[in-house]
């Protein structure tokens, strides 16, 4: 039976234009419906160096080096309370909680081969991505709407797509969900399930004139990517360089900590940041660029990421919370690994779930590994300054902070702080357990 395409891809975010970066490198016929019109605005505007192996693999990355995105060379962590802290079942630590930082370089990786990534506008970013994936054959639709998937066909997919007050069919061997977090199949059928514990809530917006050097760690440092913590339970603030003079800042916390506060964006934004007068008085002397913007329960999985005919990629399978920049990463990745196992797929013309098994067991070991890091990370901030303070630790740190979670066993630091967290949870008179964050995050769960 013939189809139209080989592939149906909905989302034309990073992770459905990599996938068909992809596809049409090797040949296959794929198509890309987008709902928006490029370029529009999206945010998760830094990337970790898991990222680069995606760029280089598709041909794309010297179009992302042209564009003249920041460069990222590491990450570094602040907070205004320091305190001398030791202590913990499995090992004793002696660590000032003042300021972190890495370098990506401290680390090599496998596909990566130079020591930065970017900070980027989404809005540029994934258009480029997107007019990459076009100038290697695929069909890119924009203002296409996808409405529904029909899988009655054990031989194909129909993908119902609305076209301005039309609706038309197209069909594939298999569909590619990269719809982000409209997640169409997760609500077609049945798969989407928020998550038991993160129920995170972001405010952020961009800032011209931002004195960088007022709150880095040190001159050569200015344009890392900062995460500043703020001493109010699970809070946390992102600092991100969109150029040279303008600067991402958001405020991350949990959804009731703004439902109780009962105020609008504006004061709710200003009233968290005068916790931390450094950057509060940083803050005061810039102009605001770009209006507030919210993303709230962005907290969720899928019980499933294939099935017969369809794999779930990025944010249309899972998304955590932005506090190590994972998202993006998680998009471009999840489309490699897919769409290795989909071109095998094509040349056996097997498309049922079997076939897309190594995609799915290595999508979930990495995001697990992901999930547990930052689930430690909110359980208790300290340890995390700690651990990459440690020798023992640190290269385990940053091969996390890297991205690079895919491959290999998991890293030894996840159980050593699990193990470590838990004794500090089981025994009040520790001396981090008034450190404790609120979220108490199951190792393994929701499914993903």
């Amino acid at each position: 039976m013939s189809t139209d395409y080989d592939v149906v891809i909905v989302g034309g975010g990073p992770a459905g234009s990599s996938a068909a970066s992809y596809l049409a490198k090797a040949g296959m016929s794929v198509a890309v419906f987008e709902g928006a019109n490029f370029p529009r605005p999206h945010v998760g505007e830094s990337l970790v160096p898991a990222t680069t192996r995606v760029l280089l693999e598709t041909g794309a990355m010297p179009k992302i080096e042209a564009a003249g995105f920041p460069r990222k060379y590491g990450a570094a962590w602040t907070s205004s309370m320091p305190r001398n802290v030791s202590g913990s079942a499995t090992t004793t630590f002696t660590h000032e909680l003042g300021t972190a930082d890495i370098l990506f370089s401290e680390r090599d990786q496998d596909g990566v081969d130079r020591d930065y990534t970017f900070h980027v506008d989404r809005s540029k970013f994934d258009l480029i991505l997107l007019k990459h994936a076009e100038s290697l054959g695929a069909k890119v639709f924009q203002g296409v709407r996808a409405m529904r998937v029909d899988f009655s066909d054990p031989d194909q997919v129909t993908l119902n797509v609305k076209v301005g007050p039309k609706e038309i069919d197209v069909t594939a061997k298999m569909v590619i969900d990269a719809s982000g977090r409209q997640t169409l199949l997760g609500r077609q059928l049945g798969l989407k399930e928020p998550d038991p514990v993160f129920d995170q809530y972001a405010i952020h917006g961009w800032f011209e004139g931002l004195d960088r050097s007022a709150v880095a760690n040190s001159p050569e440092k200015v344009d890392y990517i900062y995460i500043h913590f703020l001493p109010i339970s699970d809070t946390w603030v992102w600092q991100i360089p969109i150029t040279d003079t303008v600067t991402s800042i958001g405020v991350v916390t949990q959804k009731s900590q703004f439902a109780k506060a009962n105020m609008d964006r504006e004061k709710f934004f200003w009233s968290f940041l005068e916790s931390r007068p450094d950057l509060h008085e940083a803050l005061q002397k810039t102009t605001q660029v770009k209006d507030f913007t919210v993303e709230a329960d962005y907290s969720y999985a899928m019980t499933e990421l294939t099935g017969d005919r369809f794999v779930l990629l990025g944010d249309a399978a899972r998304f955590v919370d932005p506090i190590f920049s994972s998202g993006v990463s998680v998009a471009l990745n999840s489309a490699r690994l897919a769409c290795a196992d989909i071109v095998r797929a094509n040349e056996t013309g097997d498309f049922s779930k079997a076939a897309f098994a190594g995609y799915e067991k290595k999508i979930r070991s990495g995001v697990r590994n992901w999930y547990q890091f930052i689930s430690v990370y909110y359980r208790l901030n300290i340890l995390f300054t700690t651990f990459v303070a440690d020798p023992r630790y640190r290269l385990d740190v940053v091969r996390l902070l890297q991205g690079d979670v895919y491959d290999g066993d998991e890293p030894e630091v996840l159980r050593v702080m699990r193990e470590t967290v838990l004794a500090v949870e089981n025994d009040p008179t520790h001396l981090w357990h008034s450190y404790l964050g609120t979220l108490r995050a199951p190792v393994l769960a929701p499914t993903l």
